[in-house]
């Protein structure tokens, strides 16, 4: 049975009266642990590790990354403003992005690392004639992740120049006056390090074209076990061999390439829960299923209806209710009027209704949705059914709970509609 990962009983009848659930509560010291983490990774001559603020974009997250020493990944020009405004330097930001923002010549001259991701935006900067250095970002022809949608590299991604185009980028790049300085690849969420060794080693050779090049961008996607029985990614394990292909690339061309990475899922997923309430309790007979009916859903926790994802689910009866329950299996779905909103989907099958063995849950009880800070709050159904973003809330090292993010009011969801 799934326990609670850090939060205890007393936390959750706090959050209940001082924010009202659902709610996302992060861990800073999970936080800090994990950016340490990252900052150890193997490395044959120097690391420069971002986190991917994609996978939550609160500023006071991005604070304590900042504080950790870690850079910034920005997938859009949305997000450089917003990690500038949370205080991250311009120079400690990269940009790799599928739409190139309009505003991209300020944010370059500002030092802000452009990665080029297609042929179209090679013209773009080129275009603008300064002659500027930037990164490619390379479709390496391999990739790796649980499913096809955390899959990014490989011929069933559209993410960065395809590998076979390789030629004309760097046709392009000379007749424009570009110097790139860095590659980047990036596979997707997995953890076999004899793929990360061949993505490295592919990513290479990419980097032999260009003798400007003084760093290797491999990404992030570190597959992180939410649930119990699931590999979770050794750092170790996946970097000593990239390592040792730094090195050997080096003692062959004498170019000693700095590492970058830009790990998302890894820092986060296992640092926050999600804090709902069990606010209605149905059965489907004999021949169907208990269903557990919670006030947060896909407008929190996109993961499971979109991929099938896995999350552990506590059920944690409220104050004053008898807390030994006999478990039952049940099913756990979202607040939405959506078939897809699904917490217990089958795993990786989205479309595919599952149960879980647990404590039978009673209205009133909390229902702790485990492994939810990776792309979670940043990425869901948001507003569907005019429901209103959930709160978010840092448990401070010392222990003590802090608004990091207001619930939003009824009032800013329909403050931009305009009548006819």
């Amino acid at each position: 049975m799934d326990t609670l990962r850090f939060l205890t009983p007393e936390n959750l009848e706090q959050i209940k009266m001082e924010f009202q659930t659902p709610t996302f509560v992060y861990d800073e010291a999970i936080l800090r642990a994990n950016a340490q983490a990252v900052k150890q990774f193997p490395n044959a001559f120097g690391l420069n590790a971002r986190y991917a603020m994609k996978a939550a974009p609160t500023s006071a997250i991005i604070r304590i990354f900042h504080d950790e020493g870690l850079g910034i990944d920005a997938s859009s020009g949305f997000e450089v403003e917003r990690a500038v405004r949370a205080g991250m330097g311009t120079e400690s930001i990269s940009l790799s992005t599928q739409e190139f923002p309009e505003q991209f010549k300020y944010w370059v001259q500002d030092g802000v690392k452009v990665n080029l991701c297609s042929i179209h935006q090679i013209h773009k900067i080129g275009q603008w004639g300064r002659g500027e250095s930037v990164g490619l970002r390379f479709n390496p022809g391999v990739g790796s992740g649980g499913t096809n949608r955390t899959n990014v590299g490989g011929p069933s991604s559209s993410f960065g120049i395809w590998k076979n185009d390789l030629e004309e980028a760097k046709a392009l790049c000379q007749d424009y006056g570009l110097k790139v300085e860095r590659i980047h690849t990036h596979i997707g969420s997995g953890s076999d390090p004899e793929v990360w060794k061949r993505a490295a080693s592919l990513s290479l050779n990419l980097v032999r074209s260009f003798p400007t090049v003084q760093s290797l961008n491999l990404g992030g996607g570190y597959k992180v076990a939410r649930m119990s029985g699931e590999k979770a990614t050794d750092l170790m394990e996946i970097g000593e061999p990239v390592k040792q292909l730094f090195k050997d690339f080096a003692n062959e061309t004498g170019r000693e390439l700095t590492l970058e990475i830009e790990p998302g899922t890894f820092l986060l997923a296992n640092a926050c829960s999600l804090v709902t309430t069990v606010q209605d309790v149905t059965s489907t007979g004999d021949e169907g299923y208990r269903f557990l009916k919670l006030d947060a859903g896909m407008t929190e926790i996109l993961r499971p209806s979109l991929y099938g994802a896995q999350h552990p689910i506590v059920i944690v009866p409220e104050e004053g209710q008898n807390k030994f329950r006999e478990e039952a299996q049940q099913v756990v779905v979202g607040h939405c009027c959506e078939s897809g909103d699904l917490l217990t989907p089958a795993p990786g099958d989205p479309e595919a209704l599952s149960t879980r063995m647990l404590p039978r849950g009673e209205i009133g009880d909390f229902c702790v949705i485990e492994g939810a800070g990776a792309y979670c709050s940043s990425m869901s159904a948001k507003n569907y059914n005019s429901f209103p973003e959930a709160a978010e809330v840092l448990r401070k090292e010392d222990g003590t709970l802090g608004l990091i993010r207001k619930r939003q009011t009824f009032e800013q969801i329909i403050e931009n509609e305009v009548a006819p």
